[in-house]
């Protein structure tokens, strides 16, 4: 009886062996693979900014008044000088006109006060002092003819109008923007970027950018690093890099980009998806088993990384990678992907034919 119990417990477990092998046989991981090929492998820095005129200015006003007239020029060109908008000045023409005639009743005194001291009836000193009362009264005249001439908004420089805010009858806030007009250039354009401070010196003049615009996705956009503000700015704690944009640009002034500073390139070398890296280990995939590899890397981009050792041609790397992923480990590979030969690791958009 004991040896038929344990002969029981034996098919038991022979029966629950076997079902476990079954279930690790039909049950695999599920991993994609990606064949290594080669490419240009680019460094990048990450940064922000909106395209504007390189040749522009803003019209604006420091007083708080009622427009009475503005231009219908959005669009238009316009020549410096040109009056684009007029601001309410009755009661600056009034005081104005209050002055004038002030200043017209002490030129009779002066006259007067010569005259008297021509035949020496009065003195010279009081021939100065109301002359000294008309100078003052001159100088006031003229300020408030400066402070009527400024409710004239006029052309700073000739130009496009690229905007326009405002209309007949709003009054003019004194805080935050009070900016009416836009006024620049349509050609040639820049972009305004801001990089962070940690990143600012591995960014140099000259170099290429690769921008992303939403408006653009299946369109290549570059740029050149133009210029880059000597002082940056604590608060922030970035840079403003000014960023030169082709003539045939598509991007228009007011939009915003991402821009992909190229600071490093390496053509013709192994690319591997970041993906498929856990540090600086892949796991290849020979046959139906996972081989565990440590690659030497070298450039490192947003989606792409530079493989100097570890890795040949036409290997195949599970990608992505899990932390659960063990040596030796058999797996089921859904699908082989083919990374396109031009494909560069310093955009933000996934290379032709890379893996999801």
């Amino acid at each position: 009886m004991k040896a038929r119990s344990w002969l029981r417990v034996l098919l038991v477990l022979l029966v629950a062996a076997a079902g476990v092998a079954a279930w690790r046989f039909t049950h695999l991981t599920e991993v994609r693979a990606v064949e290594v090929r080669r490419g240009t492998a680019a460094e990048i820095v990450y940064a922000t900014g909106v395209v504007e005129p390189r040749r522009w200015a803003k019209v604006s006003t420091l007083q708080r008044q009622r427009i009475v007239s503005i231009c219908d020029c959005e669009g238009r060109r316009v020549k410096q000088g040109d009056v684009l908008a007029q601001l309410d000045d009755s009661v600056e023409q009034a005081t104005l006109a209050e002055m004038e005639a002030r200043r017209a009743r002490l030129e009779g005194d002066v006259a007067r006060a010569k005259s008297l001291m021509d035949r020496q009836v009065a003195s010279q000193t009081t021939y100065e002092q109301v002359l000294t009362q008309l100078r003052e009264y001159e100088a006031r005249v003229e300020a408030q003819k400066q402070r009527i001439e400024e409710l004239k908004l006029r052309a700073p420089m000739d130009g496009v109008v690229l905007r326009k805010d405002g209309e007949v009858g709003e009054v003019l806030a004194t805080t935050g923007d009070t900016t009416l007009f836009w006024i620049g250039e349509p050609k040639p354009l820049r972009i305004v970027a801001d990089v962070n401070e940690d990143d600012i010196p591995r960014v140099k003049v000259g170099q290429k950018v690769l921008l992303r615009n939403d408006g653009y996705k299946d369109q290549l956009l570059d740029a050149t690093v133009a210029e880059i503000t000597p002082k940056g700015d604590p608060v922030n704690k970035t840079f403003r890099v000014y960023l030169s944009l082709p003539d045939d640009t598509p991007l228009s002034i007011g939009m915003s980009v991402e821009a992909n500073i190229v600071v490093a390139e390496h053509d013709n070398v192994l690319l591997v998806p970041g993906e498929a890296l856990i540090g600086d280990v892949a796991f290849r995939v020979e046959g139906r088993r996972l081989a565990r590899t440590e690659l030497r890397l070298g450039l490192r981009g947003t989606r792409m990384v530079e493989v100097l050792a570890g890795l040949k041609e036409g290997d195949l790397v599970a990608s992505p990678a899990t932390g659960d992923m063990r040596n030796g480990e058999r797996v089921r590979v859904l699908g082989r992907t083919i990374l396109d030969q031009g494909a560069a690791t310093g955009t933000e958009g996934a290379p032709k034919g890379a893996a999801p």
